[in-house]
């Protein structure tokens, strides 16, 4: 997938927010994330977090040839465990990303109700995942779109909106969706 691509899925789903602090999980070389810094734009901040140095390398060098070197902040670190990111307390981030990513965790809910608790509140999470796929060395983890809902809720999270999907090159169909930190107030309604 290529950056102009990746911008057109995600418009939807980041749609409301704007120079903003967002975590990126399982960035890779940084397609997703500089597809985000794109629709963020200038005085936002993106802390790219990736367990592999060489992708998050060529994420930083991709990010000098579009210009967002200054919006965004590389991490070498595994998400899948408790992690410190730097100057994020818990209830700050305004928005987090799992692109192909959270697929590749056994125990998503936990990781994903641990990692929502640094959101303030009607804080933003965007995924981009696929549905109807079958496990496999790639996707070892399926989250098709009918399970994504309680892995949200039980993070504390909204009711998922998917807002793009598209074929994929790879089998089923590749989908994004956003949810929204709940207040405590709806945690009783969800």
């Amino acid at each position: 997938m290529d950056l102009n691509e990746a911008v057109a899925l995600l418009e939807d789903a980041v749609a409301t927010a704007r120079a903003s602090e967002w975590a990126d999980f399982g960035a890779g070389d940084g397609t997703f994330t500089l597809a985000l810094a794109r629709l963020l734009g200038p005085g936002a901040h993106i802390i790219a977090i990736d367990r592999d140095r060489k992708s998050l390398r060529e994420l930083e060098q991709r990010a000098v040839a579009d210009g967002s070197q200054d919006l965004i902040t590389t991490v070498h670190a595994d998400f899948t465990k408790r992690i410190e990111l730097p100057g994020v307390a818990a209830g700050t981030l305004d928005g987090l990303l799992f692109a192909n990513s959270l697929h590749y965790v056994g125990n998503a809910s936990e990781v994903l109700t641990e990692l929502a608790q640094l959101l303030r509140p009607r804080g933003r999470v965007v995924f981009v995942e696929y549905d109807q796929r079958r496990a496999s060395q790639w996707v070892p983890y399926p989250i098709d779109a009918n399970r994504l809902p309680e892995l949200c809720i039980a993070a504390s999270l909204s009711t998922p909106v998917v807002t793009a999907t598209r074929p994929s090159d790879y089998g089923g169909n590749l989908y994004v969706a956003y949810a929204e930190l709940a207040l405590a107030a709806e945690l009783g309604t969800l």
